[in-house]
């Protein structure tokens, strides 16, 4: 199936989109994005060589950045902020002055959820199914499965890939919505088969 676009969006000839993938108006894919099969783009967002992956989906008023991947089924809710420059200057561009830094990678993982109005500070990245709640600075890594929340973001939990809370006990977790196990040591979390 091919993608759908919306009649207002401005899609690239040089951007590639998956099949199956909507991109909702007033929305801008630029030069080098990547974006996967059965994405939803969001309306007001706009992609400027991003690689997005499978199954992605961008709420509203979002900008994804070149540097920022996007893995599988990552959620980034409505007006979350990606920034590629750590020390930009409107004066010195990277790409003029490369001389006074860099633009750096952001990597968000498989099935991580990114919620409203977070801001993930560039170099970062985001592990398997971690979860960052609305409005949070994640200016360090999260681990897999990691509840981060504020400013800065700090692991305040734990989450299921079904996105429900977990509570360990003795390093063993159980979500209780689906049943799946986890075992826990220190900040590194995977489920058990």
């Amino acid at each position: 199936m091919d993608p759908i676009i919306h009649k207002t969006a401005e899609i690239s000839p040089e951007a590639k989109i998956g099949s199956g993938t909507r991109v909702w108006q007033n929305t801008q894919i630029l030069d080098g994005s990547i974006i996967g099969e059965n994405c939803v783009i969001g309306h007001n967002c706009a992609v400027f060589g991003a690689k997005i992956g499978n199954g992605v989906k961008l709420q509203s008023n979002i900008d994804v950045w070149d540097g920022v991947t996007l893995q599988d089924y990552v959620f980034v809710g409505p007006s979350a902020v990606f920034t590629n420059d750590i020390n930009p200057r409107a004066k010195y561009p990277k790409k003029d002055f490369p001389q006074y830094g860099r633009w750096r990678a952001t990597l968000i993982k498989e099935g991580a959820t990114i919620g409203a109005n977070a801001t993930i500070i560039c170099g970062t990245t985001v592990g398997r199914y971690a979860f960052v709640a609305a409005g949070a600075v994640v200016s360090r890594d999260i681990p897999d499965y990691g509840l981060a929340m504020g400013v800065p973001a700090e692991i305040t939990g734990w989450m299921c890939k079904c996105a429900n809370g977990l509570v360990f006990r003795r390093n063993k977790a159980i979500c209780e919505v689906c049943g799946r196990g986890y075992l826990k040591d220190g900040t590194h979390v995977q489920e058990t088969k």
